[in-house]
């Protein structure tokens, strides 16, 4: 899934009198954005299930809405979204945050999947105008700072045709990893999951294109990383800067809850008042404003309570998302786990080691999940020893 983003409004004095010129007046500068839906979201079932993976809560509202914010904030004012699977429940979304967003917000459906290249080639036209200047493409799956208004300064500074950002990572070796020039940026070449160390720097999914890049994709299944990328390094043409502040790709449940507790962490950093304080919270939790908190409870760190949840008296909550609608009952215990919504979790039960809830999920007084897996409208009435899926 990714968004493109392109511009036609003409500058003002003052935006022309800019340091940067006009890649300093960001307001006027992005007008649009593409966000590539597509994929069936397998990795995170059963929560996609019940909707599109896009519009999985992560730390309070829909996956999709990190991204769409984040270039609302630079001046973005429509929104494509380019969507092959379960598009009515995409475009009944669409109706509703247009009017919370003031965006103009469409659908574009593809009729097969057309990988992270080909979708742009399907917008082309709406990508491409007369002011021919680059578009965004990010990654919906990526939860970032999203470092946008610098992508575009450094853009502008290295000439080249493409901008990628990029993430330094421990094990580099289970990624593609991003051969780069450190002073310039400058993108050598690309190496798939290397044996021997080539670099610490993997591909972050944000991407800043020139229009020229549409020229060199096909109205086909196309992967932009492995066909599109390496064409423009062998040019020289394509350029790398580092990802500032944390990174995590949330599109699978572990890597969902490591990413929960870096985007918590961020909103620490910044002193955020969104986060819950209170003689019952221990490190960082955020709290919808209408979820309802018994005595003697203690929550955190890491966890998201959502919308019109109750969470009764005596329980302990810790790394974990409950999503909206959750009654958790007294002095049950869940951490490192997933509640999907409108689901209940019974008294001195036990819900841990990456357990996921599906959509309506009862778990009865006393049942332990030990990294059970529940597809949604299902009742649980004996424990789950082992990781298991339960259809």
């Amino acid at each position: 899934m990714w968004f493109s983003v392109c511009y036609n409004a003409p500058l003002s004095l003052s935006e022309a009198e800019s340091p940067l010129g006009f890649y300093g007046s960001l307001l006027v500068f992005i007008m649009k954005a593409l966000i590539l839906v597509g994929g069936f979201g397998t990795r995170l079932r059963p929560l996609t299930l019940s909707v599109p993976k896009p519009l999985v809560d992560f730390a309070n509202k829909p996956m999709i809405l990190h991204q769409i914010e984040a270039l609302k904030a630079i001046g973005v004012t429509e929104v494509v979204l380019a969507i092959n699977y379960q598009p009515k429940i995409m475009q009944n979304f669409l109706k509703e945050f247009e009017k919370k967003l003031d965006m103009k917000i469409t659908c574009s459906q593809e009729t097969e999947p057309l990988g992270t290249a080909g979708p742009l080639a399907l917008a082309r036209d709406v990508l491409r105008d007369d002011s021919g200047e680059p578009f965004f493409v990010l990654n919906s799956d990526v939860i970032c700072d999203y470092p946008l208004k610098e992508m575009i300064e450094f853009h502008k500074s290295h000439g080249g045709e493409a901008s990628i950002m990029v993430t330094k990572v421990d094990e580099p070796s289970k990624y593609g990893v991003v051969v780069m020039e450190e002073v310039t940026g400058r993108v050598e070449k690309f190496v798939e999951k290397p044996k021997v160390f080539v670099g610490n720097k993997i591909n972050a999914g944000i991407y800043l294109l020139n229009p020229s890049v549409l020229d060199r994709i096909q109205l086909r299944p196309t992967s932009i990383e492995k066909e599109v990328f390496p064409c423009i390094a062998a040019e020289k043409k394509l350029h790398a800067m580092v990802l500032p502040g944390f990174w995590m790709d949330i599109g699978q449940p572990r890597d969902y809850i490591k990413g929960l507790r870096l985007y918590l962490d961020s909103l620490r950093k910044k002193s955020s008042p969104d986060l819950a304080v209170g003689r019952h919270i221990l490190g960082n939790v955020l709290l919808d404003e209408s979820a309802v908190i018994g005595d003697g409870c203690l929550i955190g760190p890491d966890v998201a309570i959502g919308p019109g949840c109750v969470i009764e008296s005596g329980v302990r909550l810790s790394r974990c998302s409950i999503m909206r609608g959750v009654r958790i009952k007294k002095h049950a215990c869940i951490s490192s786990s997933i509640v999907g919504w409108h689901s209940t979790v019974g008294r001195w039960a036990r819900v841990e080691n990456m357990s996921i809830l599906g959509e309506d999920v009862h778990v009865g007084d006393e049942v332990y999940s030990n990294g059970g897996v529940v597809l949604p409208h299902k009742e649980i009435q004996s424990s789950i020893l082992e990781p298991e899926i339960v259809m």
